[in-house]
């Protein structure tokens, strides 16, 4: 996952990996590619945890300075010989307001065009902004929208296979514009699936009713036919919730939120509280 609002000072140490997989985990009849990346730094001074954030950096191009983007960890091996860890990243590209042209993200492009052995410079590792709660009976409420996958996979795994045993409710609300694009939720990669039998997890998918037409993806309307359970987990005084995506997935959760809430004023006062007792967290891109 590709991260635009990073933490304050990035880390002055860089280092080298090279890619050892770059794997399609959008279906082949979907228009967007995002594709998750293997790599292996024999630097055994690098240190990461699983969820940290790494900042790639892009070669320069036409006489422009090199670029950077943060993305998340989300698979870690330490070894002997040193540390593989996996990225996801999405292809991206952008249209200029003034020519209307397209152009090519940058360093989501240098990434997905990488060859086994091709090798990277990154920095990191850089903070985690999603953090597991220590008491296990706490609710957690993931929104997440794209890549914004990425951090909910790697808590996910974290939580039913490295800590076990947990007895607050999971739940899990991940917007794509159609069921091809559903990252780790797809024919190609299926690897929340995983967790669908234990007893506190539970994902809820929403895609958009006419991805052609360019409609927005219905996560609102999936939040609202949940509303009764989600809106008494935000009740809870140990509930965190967590929310990645891009930058206009915060609109769509509001305008759900205060749906559920009855009145603007009635989801203010639950949102404060949440935000002033840590236990809202974004990350936006």
């Amino acid at each position: 996952m590709q991260v635009h609002n990073p933490p304050a000072a990035p880390p002055a140490r860089t280092y080298s990996a090279t890619i050892k997989e770059s794997r399609r985990i959008t279906s082949v009849g979907s228009r967007e590619e995002v594709r998750h990346l293997v790599f292996h730094t024999d630097d055994l001074s690098f240190d990461p945890a699983l969820g940290n954030l790494i900042r790639v950096i892009a070669p320069a191009q036409f006489g422009a300075a090199s670029h950077a983007r943060l993305y998340s960890i989300m698979d870690l091996e330490k070894r002997k010989d040193g540390t593989e860890f996996a990225i996801c990243v999405r292809r991206c590209s952008y249209i200029d307001e003034f020519n209307g042209e397209e152009y090519k993200g940058i360093a989501s492009n240098y990434l997905c065009d990488l060859r086994p052995d091709d090798a990277i410079v990154f920095a990191g590792p850089v903070g985690y902004p999603f953090v597991i709660p220590e008491d296990k009976t706490a609710d957690i409420l993931m929104l997440g929208m794209g890549t914004g996958i990425a951090p909910f996979r790697t808590l996910i795994r974290q939580i039913y296979e490295k800590i076990g045993g947990w007895q607050g409710q999971i739940r899990l609300f991940y917007g794509a514009k159609s069921p091809l694009e559903m990252l780790y939720m797809n024919d190609e990669n299926s690897d929340l699936a995983n967790y669908f039998d234990q007893p506190t997890f539970k994902a809820f998918q929403a895609v958009s009713p006419r991805p052609a037409l360019g409609a927005p993806v219905a996560l609102g309307a999936v939040l609202e036919q949940n509303a009764a359970e989600v809106w008494g987990m935000l009740q809870r005084p140990n509930t965190r919730v967590f929310v990645a995506g891009t930058a206009n997935l915060l609109p769509v959760v509001e305008q759900a939120m205060i749906a559920l809430a009855g009145t603007g004023a009635d989801w203010l006062r639950v949102e404060n509280s949440l935000k002033s007792s840590g236990r809202w967290s974004e990350v936006l891109y």
